[in-house]
Formats: structure tokens, sequence, C-alpha cells
């Protein structure tokens, strides 16, 4: 771990004038005083509202309803983890000595939490515009495969409506283990294709959630496949 924090700042292209910004959105509260907490919360702020500008643009006839469920799913914890990985981010991460044993890099809140830090030193360290520029380079993919008449549909509609448009059989849910106490239940479901011999998992407080989970990682192999 702990990578040189300038590869990222390339990865994201900007050249930070201030290191130690950079350096503080990357050290997690569990390695000190002085963490990336408060960049976290202004990062999150710059995101929400670059993505909403961004929709806004883009789908001029889409209601406030479809604008935000389309918004909600790009800025969910789980995709600005995935944006974190793509980066490599967690191999820049300051961690304390008990998150470095648990594998808190490869965490996804820790993960996301340091995205929207690192996106709120750019803020401190080169305004709005260069923040604006490096969030819209980063979700410019997904941007591109948001589509405003399905946004209000829960992954397991949108799979099955994909499969079926492809003539192919629907998906398998099987729940593989419920943990936890009674008030506190941990689901976690497959999701098969059994033509494709494909599955893939996801976990969630009810089965109901663990099998929109596991539909949502589905949608994302079949869209990387």
């Amino acid at each position: 771990m702990n990578a040189d924090p300038r590869r990222l700042a390339q990865s994201l292209g900007h050249a930070f004038a201030r290191e130690d910004l950079l350096t503080q959105a990357l050290t997690h509260r569990s390695a000190g005083p002085i963490n990336n907490e408060r960049l976290e919360f202004l990062g999150d702020a710059l995101i929400g509202f670059i993505i909403a500008e961004a929709l806004w643009e883009r789908f001029p006839t889409a209601d406030e309803g479809s604008l935000s469920r389309m918004r909600a799913s790009l800025v969910k914890r789980e995709s600005l983890a995935k944006l974190a990985r793509g980066l490599k981010l967690g191999d820049a991460l300051r961690l304390g000595a008990g998150e470095l044993r648990t594998g808190g890099h490869a965490r996804d809140s820790i993960l996301a939490d340091g995205l929207e830090a690192v996106l709120g030193a750019v803020y401190l360290d080169g305004g709005f515009a260069a923040t604006r520029e490096v969030v819209l380079g980063l979700f410019a993919d997904r941007l591109d495969q948001t589509d405003a008449e399905r946004a209000g549909k829960d992954p397991k509609t949108r799979l099955q409506e994909r499969l079926q448009a492809r003539k192919r059989p629907l998906p398998e849910y099987l729940v593989l283990s419920i943990d936890g106490d009674q008030h506190d239940q941990t689901f976690t479901v497959s999701c098969l294709l059994q033509d494709a011999d494909l599955s893939v998992q996801g976990t969630g407080t009810s089965r109901r959630r663990a099998e929109q989970a596991a539909a949502e990682l589905m949608l994302e192999q079949m869209r990387d496949g």
C-alpha cells in the first residue's frame, strides 16, 4: 500500500499545487487526527451537484423523480468504490493498523469516502472548474450509459428485460446464506444465468435487497463482458 499519490493525481488529470491536500484526502481517520473526513464532506456535495447539473443538461425532458433516481444510481457508494478501484486509490490510502489488518484499503465505504475526499481536495486546490472537469471525466462512461426511461426500474426488472430482449432464459436466484441475529440479518443470494454458466453473489439486509444487489452485479458483468 501507500503507492505514490502523484500517480493517482495523474490518473485524475489534475496536478496538485498543494500536495498536502492530496495527502490529507488519502488519510483515513484511523491513521491520525488530520484526516479526510472534512474533505469527504466537501467532495460529496461537489459530486452530487456536478452530476445533477450534467443530468439536467443531458435529459431536458426528465422530471425531478427521474433525475433524482439517475443521480442516486451514479453517486451511490458502490459506484464510487468501483471508480476508486479503477484509479487504484486503495493503494495510496493511509490507514491505521487496525484497518490495514482487516483489508480497509479494499472496503467499499473507505474507497468511496476516499474518492469524495480526493475530489474535495481537487476543489480546494484548483477550484470548481477543475473539479467539474475531473468529475465529468470520471463519470463519462456511466453518464453515457444512463437511460432516463429506465431510471425508475430496479436491477431485477432491468436484468429481466435485457434477457427477454435477447430471447435468453430468465435468471435464477438462490439464497446461499442468512447470517446474524433475527433483527440484524444479512442475506447472501446468487444470481445464475444458466445459458452462460455465469453466477454472481449479492448481499443485503433482506432477501429482496440481496437479489437486487446480485442483479446489479450481473448487469455489470453483461456490460463489461
